[in-house]
């Protein structure tokens, strides 16, 4: 059921090259549906909404922050240029929290939104698989939990690296492209989430999923980390990215088995295919 058992694609460049496919395919079929873009688009500027408050806030109160942070400061005679500084590193704390958890965050919000989008990229490509659905409340929740481990994964791996960006050369060279590899496979992780859930996936299991196919996982996740760094460009690309990842589930990592235990694909007795209706039928 869970496809953890296929053997692995392409690895390497091809995987990547792969993953990078899958990208272009999403923002391809988003451009060719632009009331589900549109549609998609909605969670997007509900986060990007709650998100510009907060750091508009933070930057106006960051001093504020700094001062009841650093109380032990107040009998200083260069405080104020002291806790100037230590707001500005606040903000720069906040502003990297904002990039690290907008997507996620923008994935709770969106949950209901997301499901109906990606499920419409499978009713297109030939319908929906069977047996994984949950009811929105419990989906919801999953959502959430799901979303603060994979967060708490992010932070694990974010705090050293940001650590090691202080030593000079490593932390200008091998510290942003590791740190852009780690968050572009979290970043599949998320947004492989609502696909595979409808394949009765649970977490653990799509991360073994997606380890197994690191390649192809990195080649889509990074390409999109990337592009979401760019201001707004994650609003506009998320439904793509959503409509991308359905795709590389349904097609790539985890194809739904067709009723009887047959994987897609599989020839029924007397040479006919059997009547799956998650297999493809549409060429990609």
């Amino acid at each position: 059921m869970s496809g953890i058992g296929r053997p692995a694609g392409r690895r390497g460049v091809g995987g990547l090259a792969e993953g990078i496919g899958f990208c272009f395919r999403g923002l391809g079929w988003a451009a060719r549906h632009p009331r589900w873009w549109l549609f998609g688009l909605i969670p997007a500027l509900i986060a990007l909404v709650l998100y510009a408050l907060a750091l508009v806030w933070l930057g106006t109160h960051a001093t504020d922050v700094a001062a009841w942070a650093t109380p032990f400061a107040d009998d200083w005679g260069w405080r104020d240029g002291f806790r100037t500084l230590v707001g500005v590193m606040i903000f720069v704390v906040g502003l990297a929290l904002a990039v690290l958890t907008f997507t996620a965050v923008t994935l709770v919000i969106g949950d209901p939104f997301y499901e109906k989008l990606s499920e419409r990229v499978e009713e297109d490509l030939g319908g929906l698989p069977g047996g994984g659905d949950l009811p929105f409340w419990a989906s919801l929740f999953r959502s959430i939990r799901d979303s603060l481990v994979t967060l708490w994964w992010v932070v694990l791996f974010s705090v050293p690296l940001f650590v090691l960006g202080f030593v000079p050369v490593v932390g200008q060279t091998v510290v942003p492209v590791v740190g852009a590899f780690v968050s572009g496979f979290f970043l599949t992780v998320e947004l492989t989430a609502l696909a595979m859930e409808r394949r009765g996936l649970r977490r653990k299991e799509r991360f073994a999923l997606l380890r197994s196919n690191m390649s192809v996982s990195l080649g889509f996740g990074v390409p999109l980390f990337l592009a979401f760094l760019v201001p707004l460009v994650s609003v506009v690309a998320m439904p793509g990215a959503v409509a991308g990842a359905a795709m590389l589930v349904r097609t790539r990592l985890a194809p739904a088995p067709a009723p009887g235990g047959r994987a897609p694909g599989d020839q029924a007795p007397g040479g006919q295919a059997p009547g799956d209706q998650a297999r493809d039928t549409r060429p990609a």
